[in-house]
């Protein structure tokens, strides 16, 4: 049951951090290393990171409240 889970420790390169931006508004991209997440505040979007891998696909990410 812990599949729909995000991965608790979601590594990402940090070369990789500085050089990703989010896909719909080219800002930059915040990581939530607890939730596995890069986070788009422009976008209000979550990027989920599956295996060590960004998915920077819109209709991937999770929607932010507020």
């Amino acid at each position: 049951m812990t599949a729909d889970l995000p991965a608790l420790t979601a590594e990402i390169d940090p070369r990789l951090l500085e050089i990703l931006v989010c896909p719909l508004t080219h800002g930059p991209l915040d990581y939530d290393r607890a939730a596995g997440e890069l986070i788009s505040r422009q976008a209000k979007l979550a990027y989920p990171i599956r295996d060590g891998v960004p998915i920077m696909l819109p209709e991937e990410a999770r929607a932010l409240e507020g």
